[in-house]
């Protein structure tokens, strides 16, 4: 059971299956995504979270299934980068069999704008320790949340796969021994089903709604994935992108400055590109869109997106182009955004709603890992890019 999995040369491979949520409305959808941004820079001067972060409603997400259990159970979990902690029970209940072992410790997590005023997701629950299956293979003793409450996922997903740094689930289980909890690729690596604690990510641009769209690998890279050589960075030492997948890096647009030295984290659980207010204001300069209040997107003619450059990443020396396809939402999904008008096109790039200089200026999501191959190494402590051939892709 589980999602379709090849295992060779010590690495675990996963298929991605993507799905479209429109229930709610863009709007609303964005609110959450910048509720959860506000909630990533959440640390105090202690370097603990002021709040908890786990996934939220989103317009697209990117999902695996698991097996737990013996005879197992099928989860559907959504790839969270921006969480650590593996948990069940939002939708699907969790079935004991004779290997969940109860450890009695409860464990929470949360997420919430700074002000307090946005709805919250989370989920509260205990841990259990039981064994994963994934395809043909097995991993024992594994420990995962099971939740008694939740909130802000999808009627047919049943938690989160959390493949962020392990320091975030610090402060999760309040009883706990330890203070964090083993990540699910920190145990494959623990038990030896893994060589290296790297995960590689591959989105694929997509405009079905549930499509295997991508893949994710544990253990090592996928060659036939990306092309030319990945591009490395170590993860930032300034707080509290450090606390993340965080990166250093300069972004323009044409001959537009945008960021200089920056510094913010990437996010599969965000669909958008946030930036700092003032690299927003100055990317809606250069395009010339216009913020549209049915949606909270910026809108462009296609006139303006004839005369759109290409958005730069400038990462260890090396350029990443977001082009113009890129920097859109899919032509094809535009009557699921409430757009005003069907002839606008609308920019994946949103406003953080705070100043840059804060050491967390932007929040790359999964419409940038569409483009890029991306490589999350816990073993090195850096993460990694390269071109695909969805790079200069018009799939949008």
């Amino acid at each position: 059971m589980g999602s379709p999995l090849e295992v060779r040369n010590s690495s675990i491979t996963l298929a991605l299956t993507r799905r479209l949520n429109f229930s709610n409305g863009t709007n609303n959808f964005l609110q959450h995504e910048k509720a959860r941004v506000a909630a990533f820079g959440g640390y105090n001067m202690h370097g603990r979270r002021a709040d908890g972060i786990t996934m939220t409603n989103s317009l697209v997400d990117y999902t695996v299934t698991v097996g737990i259990g013996s005879p197992p159970t099928t989860y559907n979990l959504v790839v969270d980068s921006g969480s650590s902690v593996t948990w069940i029970g939002a939708s699907t209940t969790y079935v004991k069999t004779p290997t969940s072992v109860f450890t009695g410790c409860p464990v929470m997590d949360k997420y919430g704008s700074e002000d307090g005023d946005e709805p919250a997701a989370s989920f509260k629950g205990m841990i259990y320790r039981d064994t994963v299956t994934l395809g043909g293979l097995t991993v024992t003793g594994f420990q995962l949340g099971v939740a008694s409450t939740s909130s802000g996922l999808f009627a047919n997903e049943d938690g989160i796969l959390g493949i962020g740094p392990e320091a975030l689930s610090h402060d999760t289980m309040p009883l706990a021994l330890d203070d964090t909890i083993p990540t699910f690729t920190d145990w494959l690596f623990d038990q030896g089903k893994i060589t290296q604690r790297v995960v590689g990510i591959f989105f694929q641009p997509t405009t079905d709604p549930d499509n295997r769209s991508g893949e994710l690998t544990f253990g090592r890279t996928d060659k036939t994935k990306y092309s030319g050589s990945i591009v490395y960075t170590p993860i930032t030492t300034i707080s509290p992108s450090s606390r993340y997948w965080g990166i250093k890096q300069r972004i323009t647009y044409g001959q537009t400055e945008i960021l200089d030295i920056a510094y913010g984290i990437l996010d599969t659980g965000s669909n958008f590109i946030f930036m700092a207010t003032d690299a927003y204001e100055k990317y809606k300069a250069a395009t010339g869109g216009t913020l549209d209040p049915r949606n909270g997107l910026l809108r462009i003619s296609p006139e303006q997106y004839s005369a759109l450059e290409n958005l730069e990443f400038h990462i260890e020396g090396q350029v990443f182009p977001l082009t113009p396809n890129a920097q859109i939402w899919p032509r094809s999904l535009m009557t699921n955004i409430h757009s005003s008008d069907p002839n606008w096109l609308y920019l994946i790039i949103a406003d953080m709603g705070k100043p840059s200089g804060r050491g967390f200026d932007f929040e790359i999501g999964y419409t940038f890992m569409q483009r890029f191959y991306t490589v999350l190494d816990g073993s090195d402590s850096r993460v990694g890019f390269a071109k695909t051939h969805f790079t200069y892709a018009t799939t949008n």
